[in-house]
């Protein structure tokens, strides 16, 4: 007998590939993708210049808006309101500051004309249209003083009404949070005493049904006593009766003998 032919065939992996040829390619290759549609270098320019002017819509919303003209003009009025309105405030500043230096200017010729000693005709009549000024500036500061006062008393009153508005919700706020503190301590008590007297009365079952076990098993352990001294009794009472018949048996056998 000749032995058996095992061999096996064997392809060279490459060689076979390269018989096959070219695998077809599944999806978008190199070649795709350099031979992709591009733009031309003037739609380029087109849509960089698109880019720079903006977005249409908001041009032709200005265009409307500056048409119509009402916004400008509304912001113009605003502005001149404004202005005026510090304008107005910088002048009283300024009209206060000039009034403050002629007052200052006034008191120092007063001062230089006592300390003169000759009292001219000119002197004289200075000191008239001085003296005239001097109550006018007097009146004018009486005036200021007044209203300042006036304003410091209304501002006092606005104040001490304020803190007694103030005192009056404090107080009122304290009496409430009194009044919730006294709820709450009696809700809390009546808590408690309904809690203790619950207690008191589950102790008191407890203590009953406590006693009532203990007496029951003590009647019980008496009577299993009474009955074990019953039984105890009976069994010496036999073992008596059983002994004298014993002894009668034994003494009537010997009588007989």
């Amino acid at each position: 007998m000749g032995k058996r032919d095992n061999r096996v065939p064997y392809l060279n992996p490459i060689a076979a590939a390269r018989a096959r040829g070219p695998t077809p390619a599944s999806g978008t290759t190199i070649q795709d993708y350099l031979s992709r549609p591009r733009p031309t270098w003037e739609e380029v320019k087109e849509q960089l210049e698109k880019k720079k002017k903006g977005s249409r819509a908001l041009a032709d919303f200005e265009d409307k808006m500056n048409e119509a003209g009402r916004w400008k003009k509304e912001l113009e009025k605003n502005r001149e309101k404004i202005l005026a309105g510090g304008e107005k405030k910088d002048k009283e500043k300024e009209k206060e500051k000039e009034k403050d230096k002629e007052v200052k200017k006034k008191k120092e010729k007063k001062k230089s004309s006592r300390h003169s000693s000759s009292f001219s005709s000119s002197s004289t009549s200075d000191s008239s249209s001085s003296g005239s000024e001097d109550d006018s500036e007097k009146k004018n500061l009486k005036k200021k003083k007044k209203r300042k006062r006036s304003s410091a008393r209304k501002s006092s009153d606005d104040s001490e009404s304020d803190s007694e508005s103030d005192g009056k919700e404090s107080s009122r706020k304290k009496r409430k949070k009194t009044e919730g503190e006294k709820d709450k301590d009696e809700k809390d008590s009546r808590k408690k005493i309904k809690a203790e007297s619950s207690l008191s009365e589950s102790s008191d079952k407890a203590d009953l049904d406590k006693d009532a076990e203990y007496k029951k098993k003590k009647y019980s352990s008496e009577d299993k006593e009474k009955i074990t001294d019953k039984s105890k009794k009976k069994k010496k009472k036999k073992k008596h009766k059983k002994h004298g018949k014993k002894k009668k048996r034994k003494t009537s056998s010997s009588e007989v003998d």
